[in-house]
């Protein structure tokens, strides 16, 4: 069974024009990083012209598909009956994105059939972890 589960996803991009530009992007979970979840807009669907990633809790989305959620960089909302928005705040602004929910609830459910929730500590690699904290100071 493979450690990381990607998914890409249609992510609409709210902007002060009245129409949405359509965004591909990338959802990805690894049981090795299992508190961490991490959505990619590839470099043609992003102002700088390079690939942004946000990195969030697993726990926040799924929260977030159900009441809102969040209050530091990252904020996860329900939209309507099926949309669900993600803001991604940083200094030069904030991004919000819409999501099909049913595309984030399938992705979870696949996230937690590789790490169920409450498990995640068994998942750890504690060890490398704390190899790579500690690397290069001593």
């Amino acid at each position: 069974m493979s450690s990381v589960i990607e998914q890409s996803v249609q992510a609409r991009m709210v902007a002060s024009a009245p129409r949405m530009e359509t965004l591909p992007a990338t959802l990805q979970y690894d049981r090795g990083d299992p508190f961490t979840v991490r959505m990619a807009f590839p470099a043609p669907a992003t102002l700088e012209g390079t690939e942004v990633a946000w990195e969030f809790s697993r726990d926040l989305l799924a929260a977030g598909v159900d009441a809102p959620a969040g209050v530091g960089d990252v904020r996860v909302r329900p939209f309507g009956y099926d949309r669900t928005v993600l803001e991604f705040h940083a200094a030069e602004g904030i991004a919000m994105v819409h999501v099909r929910t049913a595309e984030l609830r399938r992705f979870l459910r696949r996230a937690q059939e590789l790490v169920p929730p409450g498990d995640e500590s068994r998942f750890l690699d504690v060890d490398r972890s704390l190899a790579e904290l500690l690397d290069g100071t001593c």
